[in-house]
């Protein structure tokens, strides 16, 4: 834990930043810095939470004049472990522990209230009750034994303790800012939700939740896809209800402290009217759940617009980062596809590579194996005022998303987009806010995911047919000037926050 700015000022809005803002460009962060150069009347403080700090390069943003406060801290740098004597440990703290996991695996049961409070954590089952006493020792041994028994018990045991020991992480963050802030605001529930929930009991303040995709969702679709949790037996002695255990295990606490942050949060955001649904059936009390899309500087990329030849470039630009969840090889692949029908067709890839090398390098390897070096062109961070204008069609082929500010800057500038049917991405281009925005009509196209052959056949169309693309374009212009400026999203904001600050009052 290390706070790198203090400037020794009140704190109105407090924001936690999961793996985002200001070590991440794009997404999130952009939206962070977004809401806070646009409210220049708050004064901010970030919270930043990350895995290791290995895995972040230096700070990507300049700070706004109102940005007074930003900790860091990193959930699985554990450090050198303290010397801890052994302990028989507290029955009284072993029964609360027993009830806490049985509301997280029956949601029903009455929300244990204890669980809310730092003094949970950090007096009642403290760190080195439930890491290293023999009573939590026999609570994990019954529990192996009971569920699965086959497995290697060393897996078991770590699997726990990777489970729980950020726990104490979060309450040691909350402990550390407690009293600093007005408000709490978080862009997603996990940790970041969690600090957030524990901050607002504690301090009794307001907390707003914006999640901007579902991070319960996320994290189900990442373990249950995952390969981390298979075990060293053979493949033939593998017990398959034995790691699906384990994975739920995991999902189940991504899902229980989702609900912890859901069970606190007023109001809780999300972008668009599909994320809300999802919120509400994770347990989101729908009368809290509220939708305000992102905007976006439309008097700023009108430069853009003014900038564009009256000539259709014969270029697909992907903005993002090169990573597996934006799944870049699939445009490279489309890319290939569509050059055998627009011969002078190029990909621009715009986006920092160094978040996953290994990725980019598999990236950049395919490129070369399809000899489309004339073709695929990874151009880095861009100022995207620059690269927009020399654009054909703007494309997004992730397999998650949320509400992709990208798109919406794409509009702007005049360009449509071809996108993979995740998150709004379908809203956006066919339009789903009122029967105004749906009359509109469409912005480009929305492919399946996975699918290069689509994507192609996309492009293709798009740069193809001229009276198709202007269409596109005017529908794109129209749907971000109507419902998707930057001043309608600062204004819902600076309601809510005033509104949470008149609570506070």
């Amino acid at each position: 834990m290390k706070t790198l700015l203090d400037k020794n000022l009140p704190i109105d809005i407090m924001i936690v930043s999961e793996g985002t803002y200001p070590y991440v460009r794009g997404g999130v962060s952009s939206w962070i810095d977004q809401l806070m150069r646009g409210l220049p009347d708050y004064r901010f403080g970030i919270i930043f939470i990350g895995s290791r700090r290995e895995e972040y390069d230096a700070i990507k943003y300049t700070f706004p004049e109102n940005l007074v406060y930003l900790l860091e801290s990193y959930m699985f740098d554990f450090g050198v472990r303290e010397q801890v004597a052994p302990h028989r440990g507290d029955p009284v703290a072993l029964q609360k522990v027993e009830r806490v996991h049985r509301w997280f695996r029956k949601p029903e049961t009455t929300f244990p209230k204890a669980l809310g409070t730092l003094d949970f954590f950090l007096k009642e089952v403290d760190e080195s009750f439930f890491l290293y006493s023999e009573s939590a020792w026999d609570f994990i041994t019954k529990r192996y034994e009971e569920k699965c028994p086959s497995m290697p018990f060393i897996e078991y045991f770590w699997t726990v303790r990777s489970i729980h020991a950020p726990i104490w992480k979060v309450a040691k963050i909350a402990d550390a800012v407690a009293g600093k802030a007005k408000v709490v605001h978080t862009p997603s529930t996990g940790y970041a939700g969690f600090l957030g929930t524990l901050l607002s009991r504690n301090d009794d303040i307001p907390l707003i939740l914006t999640e901007h995709g579902i991070y319960t969702k996320e994290r189900r679709i990442d373990l249950l896809s995952s390969t981390l949790f298979q075990n060293s037996k053979a493949e033939l002695l593998k017990q398959s209800d034995e790691d699906d255990y384990i994975k739920q295990m995991w999902i189940g606490f991504f899902e229980g402290i989702g609900r912890m942050c859901y069970h606190r949060a007023d109001p809780i955001l999300s972008l668009f009217n599909g994320a809300r649904e999802a919120q509400i059936a994770y347990g989101a009390p729908e009368a809290r759940c509220r939708v305000i899309p992102n905007g976006v500087d439309t008097k700023k990329l009108r430069q853009a617009l003014e900038a564009r030849e009256e000539t259709i470039p014969h270029v697909v630009t992907l903005i993002g980062r090169v990573v597996a969840i934006k799944d870049i090889k699939n445009f490279i692949r489309a890319i290939r596809i569509a050059a055998y029908e627009i011969p002078d067709i190029e990909g621009w890839i715009v986006g920092p590579m160094d978040e996953d090398p290994d990725y980019a390098m598999e990236c950049m390897q395919i490129v070369q194996n399809l000899e489309l070096e004339k073709h695929v062109k990874f151009l880095g961070f861009q100022n995207i005022v620059d690269i927009l204008p020399k654009s054909g069609i703007l494309t997004l082929t992730s397999i998650s998303e949320g509400m992709p500010l990208v798109i919406l800057e794409g509009f702007a500038a005049g360009l449509p987009c071809v996108a993979t049917d995740v998150g709004s991405c379908r809203e956006l281009i066919e339009g789903a806010l009122n029967e105004e925005d749906i009359a509109i009509g469409k912005a480009g196209e929305v492919v399946p995911i996975a699918d290069s052959s689509a994507l192609a056949n996309a492009y293709v169309k798009l740069l193809g047919e001229t009276e198709f693309w202007k269409l596109a374009q005017q529908n794109a212009l129209k749907r971000v000037n109507r419902f998707y400026r930057q001043e309608q999203f600062l204004e819902s904001y600076d309601a809510i926050y005033r509104e949470a600050l008149s609570w506070r009052a």
